[in-house]
């Protein structure tokens, strides 16, 4: 008898009541005990001709429904997995198509002349990309000379390219070239001018070296231009980093004194420094010093301090001087800083997260410590992706 797949498990496969997973499955299909999949009012036809062979995507399967269902209970199970539940559920938050506006490419050099894209989930074969709908349309530009790129200079090694929308163009960041010689050097200067990148990178083994920056490559956040060091991380999509700052500036309005812990290049503190005076810690040194350079020039009130929080978090008592403290860490979490914060007078606390298993087990540790979960918001930025992210608010 023909089972119904009920939702979709974290790695993007549907799943039956059974607890039966089946590749490329959604809500509302049936699947024979052969396996044949007979599809129901929830399966989407995929927009692009590389799907599912493309890493890129796993769910381009599934109606937009679906896609908001399974980022919602991604985040509601890993919150119930620690017996958590938020007092409010805010809406979930989909980026739209086309608007990813940084991304790692892979390249290739064949006998045929170049592949260039995403790789195979699980695999190192290059799906050579002809069209996506992911990508902002300033990146995917780039696929077509990139492909001629690597064809006319790219080695045995695969050739990786990572590229990020700046307020000047993108910001082209290759790595797997070894060029000798004046010539190979002279093709990159003419490729980027022709293809007007506002910066051009080459990492041979000891880092990115700059080629070509005609004028220094900024991101404005939250109305201020702040450098853009190579390989800097931002929010991947603008629309993502829109609900995640609101968030952020609802959840700590009237608070006048803010710790931003795990701040990157500035993207909360400068939205909060419009009403209050905000600590940004970051150990990476390149983000802290763009930060503060930033910061001293716009005259915000944003003190911009370098400080691994894993190896040296901020102590309770640092914490107990502020009226609310931001969390924005990576996908590891912050075990050692949400310690302090539980061991803190601190009474109401920001946790951005890209990780939801990770955040559930750190927001244990406060509810342990007194802290509610006051609200909570799943947020989609990787559409068509099993990569989910969330705000949270918790009081005590």
């Amino acid at each position: 008898m023909s089972e119904p797949i009920v939702r979709i498990a974290a790695k993007g496969d549907g799943v039956t009541a059974q607890g039966r997973h089946v590749a490329f499955a959604a809500p509302g299909d049936m699947v024979a005990p052969d396996g044949t999949l007979a599809h129901g009012p929830h399966h989407a036809d995929p927009p692009c001709r590389h799907f599912p062979e493309c890493g890129g995507c796993q769910l381009q399967h599934a109606d937009e429904e679906t896609l908001a269902s399974f980022v919602t209970e991604r985040v509601l199970y890993a919150a119930e997995g620690q017996g958590i539940a938020a007092r409010t559920l805010l809406p979930t938050h989909l980026s739209p198509p086309r608007s990813r506006r940084r991304a790692t490419l892979h390249g290739l050099r064949t006998a045929q002349g170049a592949v260039l894209g995403f790789r195979e989930a699980g695999s190192h074969r290059v799906v050579d990309m002809r069209e996506c709908h992911v990508l902002d349309p300033a990146l995917f530009a780039l696929v077509a000379p990139l492909r001629a790129l690597v064809a006319r200079w790219g080695g045995k090694a695969a050739v990786d390219a990572s590229l990020t929308l700046t307020d000047r163009g993108v910001d082209c960041g290759l790595s797997g070239l070894a060029l000798k010689g004046l010539g190979p050097t002279e093709a990159m200067l003419q490729f980027a001018q022709e293809q007007g990148l506002a910066r051009l990178t080459l990492d041979q083994g000891y880092g990115p070296e700059m080629l070509w920056e005609p004028e220094p490559a900024t991101v404005t956040l939250a109305g201020v231009p702040v450098g853009c060091p190579p390989g800097s991380f931002l929010q991947a999509t603008p629309d993502g980093e829109a609900i995640l700052t609101s968030d952020v500036k609802i959840f700590l309005q009237d608070t006048q004194i803010i710790a931003d812990l795990f701040s990157g290049l500035g993207t909360f503190a400068f939205a909060l420094a419009a009403s209050a005076k905000v600590l940004a810690v970051e150990a990476a040194r390149d983000a802290h010093l763009a930060c503060k350079a930033a910061a001293g020039a716009s005259g915000r009130p944003v003190h911009a301090l370098h400080r691994d929080l894993f190896r040296n978090p901020l102590q309770s008592d640092e914490l107990s001087r502020f009226g609310g403290a931001l969390l924005d860490p990576p996908r590891a979490g912050a075990r050692a800083q949400v310690a302090a914060i539980a061991a803190s007078s601190l009474s109401r606390v920001i946790y951005v997260s890209c990780n939801p298993s990770s955040w559930a087990r750190d927001a244990r540790v406060l509810v342990d410590a007194g802290f509610r979960l006051e609200a909570l918001r799943p947020v989609g930025q990787f559409r068509w992706s099993t990569h989910v992210e969330l705000t949270s608010l918790f009081l005590r």
